[in-house]
C-alpha cells in the first residue's frame, strides 16, 4: 500500500532555484491519494472534541469540507478579503513582501465553540495564525490545527506554538 508521500509530486527549483515545491494537486488527481489524505487528516482529529471545522482559502476548503462532512460538523470558510457577502471580521498578516487580509462571516463562529482549523500546508504560519486570531475574536476556541504537509525549515510551527498543531507529512527543508 502506498504512503501519502508517494502521491506528492516534488518539483525542484520552483518557483525559484533551491526551492523543492511540494505539489498537492498530485494527491487530488488520484482517488486513492485523495482518500488517503482525508483519512490521514481524520486520524489526527478523531479524539479531538470539536463543534466546527474551519478551512483557509483555498486548499483548506478542499481538505476541510470532507472532514466536516465525515464528522457531521459545520464547515466555516476563511477567505481572502472581499469574497464574503455578509458582515465580516478581518485580520491582516505579513507576507514576504507586503501584507494580506483574510475574513470570516461575523456569525460563523459562536462564543465557546471548539474549532479545528485545516489547511493543506504550513510554511511560515502567517495565514493560519491570522485565521486562529479571527476564530478567537469571535469567541471560538482553536482546539487543533492540522495540515496535510509541513515545511519544517520555514519554522511556521514556532509561530503557532500556543496551539496544538499536527501535520500528516513533514518535510525538513523549505
Amino acid at each position: 500500500m502506498k504512503k501519502l508521500e508517494d502521491y506528492v509530486r516534488t518539483i525542484p527549483d520552483f518557483p525559484e532555484p533551491g526551492i523543492m515545491f511540494r505539489d498537492v494537486t498530485s494527491i487530488l488527481q488520484d482517488a486513492d491519494g485523495f482518500k488517503l489524505a482525508i483519512d490521514s487528516l481524520l486520524a489526527l482529529i478523531q479524539d479531538v472534541p470539536c463543534d466546527v471545522i474551519a478551512g483557509a482559502e483555498s486548499r483548506g476548503f478542499i481538505f476541510g469540507a470532507p472532514l466536516a462532512y465525515a464528522l457531521g460538523k459545520p464547515f466555516v470558510l476563511i477567505r481572502k478579503k472581499g469574497k464574503l457577502p455578509c458582515e465580516t471580521v478581518s485580520a491582516s498578516y505579513e507576507l514576504e513582501y507586503g501584507t494580506a487580509e483574510i475574513e470570516m462571516h461575523a456569525d460563523s463562529i459562536k462564543p465557546g465553540q471548539k474549532v479545528v482549523l485545516v489547511d493543506d500546508l504550513i510554511a511560515t504560519g502567517g495565514t493560519i495564525e491570522a485565521s486562529a486570531h479571527l476564530i478567537e475574536q469571535l469567541g471560538g476556541e482553536v482546539v487543533k490545527i492540522i495540515f496535510l504537509m509541513e515545511l519544517a525549515g520555514l519554522q511556521g510551527r514556532k509561530r503557532l506554538e500556543k496551539y496544538d498543531v499536527d501535520a500528516v507529512i513533514t518535510y525538513e527543508g523549505k
